[in-house]
């Protein structure tokens, strides 16, 4: 599930503890025995800052054997652009939902990342240096630097791709780079955190799912579950734009983009506080149940 602003607060309050989120340790500092990572795919948070740093070295050798540059970019300027997913500098989750919905079509230009004018997460997660890299470049070479990166998706970078845990839409160097470092299992486009798997089978969280749904039935949207909303709208406006710039769409497909648009603001602020009300505080009592210290 995606990490709300309670589920981050919680994450302070277990490090405050001696106790840090992701790490899956007891008290002692022992693992727990048979439970999957807190972080993105089921890592722990020493995998999860390993396979970043290796992913990212593998993406500056791809493209170095391409003949661009490419500095690797370290855990903390990836895990910035993970976190801007729904928080850009300076606002919270819900100033940003509330100005942009999920960030999904109404930030879509169809641009290369490092040409937006917004900081968006697909810029922060590159790094000042490859934005820098790339501005540098004759605008052919920049096409030719992106496709090489990041294929025919060039919204899809590795920072977007590992926060929304969805590398189904990664291609180039990008893809390449994660092949090397993630399982079969994870690169498929049904991959489910098996934390997220174990939190969904208990029957608290069928209960706040079911009551999630009527939440959001009631103002007008049908969604069974939170985490069909994002793959939806993203397969929603890649049907529409089908990768294009927006300058280049036709009238009607900037009718429905502007149509989508609406409908993700509209939801964004409703699925947000449905989940926030219903669904995080079952979250995070399951999962603080989880990773409890066994009974001595």
């Amino acid at each position: 599930m995606k990490k709300s602003l309670i589920f981050v607060l919680l994450a302070v309050l277990l490090t405050a503890c001696g106790q840090v989120k992701g790490a899956v340790v007891q008290a002692s500092g022992a693992p727990i025995e048979g439970l999957p990572g807190g972080e993105e795919f089921g890592m722990t948070r020493e995998e999860l800052v390993t396979n970043i740093e290796t992913v990212e070295s593998q993406i500056a050798a791809c493209m170095q054997a391409a003949g661009f540059e490419y500095i690797a970019a370290d855990y903390r300027t990836v895990r910035r652009g993970m976190v801007a997913d729904k928080s850009l500098p300076g606002m919270t989750e819900r100033q940003f939902i509330a100005q942009y919905g999920f960030g999904i079509s109404t930030l879509y230009t169809g641009l290369a990342p490092q040409l937006s004018a917004e900081t968006i997460p697909a810029k922060i997660g590159l790094g000042e240096l490859n934005v820098a890299i790339f501005n540098s470049l004759a605008p052919t070479d920049q096409e030719a630097y992106n496709f090489t990166l990041f294929g025919e998706n060039i919204d899809a970078t590795f920072a977007v791709a590992l926060e929304i845990e969805d590398f189904s839409r990664t291609s180039g160097c990008t893809r390449q780079a994660i092949e090397q470092v993630f399982t079969a299992e994870q690169m498929a486009a049904g991959y489910y955190n098996p934390l997220d798997t174990m939190i969904r089978q208990d029957p608290r969280m069928a209960t706040a799912i079911t009551e999630f749904t009527d939440c959001v039935n009631v103002a007008g949207f049908d969604y069974a579950h939170p985490d069909d909303i994002e793959p939806d709208l993203r397969q929603r406006l890649d049907e529409i734009t089908g990768g294009l710039p927006v300058e280049a769409l036709s009238s009607d497909a900037l009718a429905a983009l502007e149509e989508l648009r609406a409908e993700e603001m509209a939801l964004g602020i409703v699925a947000f506080d449905c989940e926030s009300k219903i669904i995080d505080p079952v979250e995070g009592r399951i999962e603080r149940e989880l990773y409890a210290d066994p009974p001595k």
